[in-house]
């Protein structure tokens, strides 16, 4: 029988599915199992959008548009960025419009990495990039943040560039960050800023959860380092809309000419239907988030008051939806035997820190895209799985 797995490219060998599905999937069965795995608003698409979305079905508009997208969308991603975080791309020729963050990402790091390539990531980081990385021949390169509150500091920053400069192609950042729900502040974007102006690299800012800042007003690095950055958006999170599958990459024109290519060759362009939901989004919706932020915040400080009095160490999260903490004392300091023997207890599933990276193993994630009534359950099943376990 021919074994045609061995004819595969030998890279694909080298990736898996990701920790945090592959844990979903395990604990799915558990009868009464109450997940705060994904990363996924609970929130619906507002009722506008989801109209707009209709009248395009009706309108007909289900044609191809052109590579980059619909000019429409195109000006208003424009005209929102600038409103919202004072930076300014060319509609015409500055942004795409791409089939979510995801796939924006892989056709910014296709674009430009060959093997021998390395890039850097503060950790812990989402685990969506390390895939494509790996599948261009390149190889990823983690900063630990552990000791610094996870947010990267200029200092760890640059001793990273300066020992990997010969080969470093690319820094990506993420931010408000996925596990942690740390962000930056406008200081601190700055001085990483002038940290990286001084070396010849790309900066990818996957800035997806920007609209869901809470302590303050997020600043995107664009506004410091326009020539360098590869901005990655989209509507995922701030509309509620991870079904439809529109992200952006905002970029100068030099840089955007380039991944349109692989852009193409990778999906041809986004749903058309989708695009003319997200003109809608970003123009009479550009201010949707505003209501699920306030919701966020009330589960955010729920978690973090009922966690830290079990025991859990937290760096309090100023953005996005998810509480990254540390596992207590006395109980399994390995994070995927604790979530599995939580989840077989108590019917509670979180993910295990190592789907972050081994500078994530003895913390866990949790997602409060969830109700409060599920939180509040969910609170009351992991203090008694602490009791229980200290006793």
């Amino acid at each position: 029988m021919v074994d045609l797995t061995k004819k595969f490219n030998p890279q694909v060998g080298k990736i898996a599915v990701s920790l945090i599905r592959q844990f979903d999937e395990r604990v799915s069965s558990i009868p009464d199992i109450l997940k705060l795995t994904l990363g996924e608003p609970d929130f619906t698409t507002p009722e506008h959008v989801k109209h707009s979305g209709m009248q395009a079905i009706t309108d007909n508009h289900t044609h191809y548009t052109g590579m980059s997208g619909l000019a429409d969308v195109r000006q208003a991603a424009s005209a929102f960025l600038k409103q919202k975080y004072q930076v300014e791309y060319n509609w015409e020729n500055e942004i795409l419009v791409t089939v979510g963050a995801t796939e924006a990402i892989s056709a910014a790091l296709l674009s430009m990495l060959v093997p021998g390539d390395e890039v850097l990531l503060p950790a812990p980081i989402y685990p969506g990039y390390e895939p494509v990385i790996t599948l261009a021949g390149a190889t990823p390169v983690y900063m630990d943040t552990s000791d610094n509150g996870f947010v990267l500091s200029p200092e760890t920053l640059e001793q990273a560039l300066i020992q990997h400069q010969d080969k470093v192609k690319a820094v990506i950042l993420n931010y408000p960050s996925n596990p942690t729900g740390v962000t930056y502040t406008r200081e601190e974007v700055k001085a990483l800023a002038e940290v990286l102006k001084k070396y010849e690299v790309f900066v990818i800012s996957d800035e997806i959860y920007s609209e869901l800042t809470y302590d303050g007003t997020h600043v995107s690095i664009a506004e410091y380092l326009r020539e360098q950055t590869i901005l990655i958006n989209g509507l995922s999170k701030s509309h509620a809309m991870t079904g439809w599958r529109i992200g952006f990459i905002c970029a100068p024109y030099e840089l955007t000419k380039e991944m349109i290519k692989v852009h193409q060759y990778l999906v041809t362009a986004a749903s058309t239907i989708s695009q003319k939901a997200a003109v809608e989004a970003l123009v009479a919706g550009i201010n949707d988030a505003d209501e699920m932020k306030v919701e966020y915040q009330k589960r955010r400080d729920f978690l973090f008051e009922k966690m830290s009095a079990l025991g859990f160490e937290i760096a309090r999260p100023s953005g996005a939806f998810y509480i990254f903490a540390k596992i207590p004392a006395g109980l399994n300091q390995d994070s995927f035997e604790f979530c599995v023997d939580l989840a077989q207890k108590q019917q509670l599933a979180i993910i295990p820190g190592i789907a972050f990276g081994k500078e994530a193993e003895g913390y866990v994630r949790l997602s409060y895209a969830a109700s409060m009534e599920k939180l509040t359950e969910a609170m009351q099943r992991l203090e008694k799985y602490v009791a229980n376990e200290k006793a």
